[in-house]
């Protein structure tokens, strides 16, 4: 209900602030848009800034990763979120538009890839998944699971975390037409609760419930590298920072140039042990020291 509240809060701050860029550059509203996979750190991150900092407005919507990219490029919003890179075709329209994208790592995540709770498995490959995907592998008795139809669950093509999981897990390569695409992580979960031939892949921020557990009736998948090769949980910090869980990623912030101070300053909370602390209450993985410095030199 806190969040229902919240989301709420920051939507109405959005709609009583139409007047958009002018007014965040006139430090009344500071405009955040894009990625699913991070609205709700974003939005709680935010609410905590406002209640220390009085007087200070921030809106947070998600959208996609794309949808702030082009707010950033079009100079709509103040800040993106983004769960992938820009690709190098969004770089050379926001120079055309003489936009100069700076970017901040604020978390680091490990998508999971998750099963209905009555799956047997516990474990597959990347080329496994990839199989799954791309639509060669249709039943999951090829993997050593049930003799049951998969079902496949995903994003939009919009969301960084499609065009992330295509590249690192699909090879690049054409997603089956039998995906099932959501429009957020949460809707990959509720699908994937219901449906015992499911499979998904979703943020590590969305896997638990208020009292921090995964989720009843979820289970989170170990991933090797290849077949036969040690697997590793997207639960376990050290796995995705030592590279060993294969579907990691830096979750990123983007904005048009060098930050407005009131931006930054919102940055640097995000990057303080406070907001890192947020990070991880929330189910991500804080940034390491090298991300920290880089983020520095990027707001200077």
């Amino acid at each position: 209900m806190k969040r229902l509240i919240t989301t709420a809060l920051v939507i109405t701050g959005l709609l009583l602030g139409l007047c958009g860029y002018a007014l965040a550059q006139k430090g009344k509203m500071i405009q955040i848009k894009g990625s699913d996979t991070l609205v709700n750190l974003v939005q709680i991150l935010a609410e905590q800034y406002m209640e220390k900092n009085p007087g200070t407005a921030l809106a947070v919507l998600g959208g996609g990763s794309g949808t702030g990219i082009v707010g950033i490029i079009n100079r709509t919003c103040d800040l993106a979120n983004h769960s992938r890179e820009w690709r190098p075709k969004e770089i050379d329209q926001a120079w055309e538009k003489g936009v100069k994208p700076r970017f901040f790592v604020i978390a680091v995540d490990g998508v999971s890839i998750v099963v209905n709770e009555k799956n047997p498995l516990t474990q597959l490959s990347m080329g496994e998944i990839g199989a799954m995907y791309r639509g060669e592998i249709k039943n999951w008795k090829a993997v050593g699971g049930a003799d049951k139809a998969v079902s496949l669950y995903g994003r939009q093509s919009n969301s960084g975390t499609y065009g992330f999981f295509q590249e690192h897990v699909l090879g690049n390569k054409n997603y089956s037409t039998d995906v099932k695409e959501m429009n957020g992580n949460a809707q990959i979960i509720e699908g994937i609760l219901q449906d015992e031939g499911s499979i998904g892949y979703v943020g590590v921020g969305y896997l638990f419930d208020a009292s921090g557990n995964v989720r009843k009736g979820l289970k989170v998948l170990n991933v090797s590298k290849g077949k036969g090769e040690p697997a590793f949980s997207p639960l376990d910090k050290a796995s995705v920072d030592s590279g060993a869980y294969p579907v990691a990623r830096a979750l990123y912030q983007a904005t048009a140039g060098k930050p407005a101070q009131a931006v930054a300053d919102f940055i640097r909370f995000e990057m303080s042990d406070e907001g890192q602390k947020i990070v991880e209450k929330e189910g991500f993985f804080a940034i390491s020291a090298t991300h920290k410095a880089e983020n520095e030199k990027n707001l200077r």
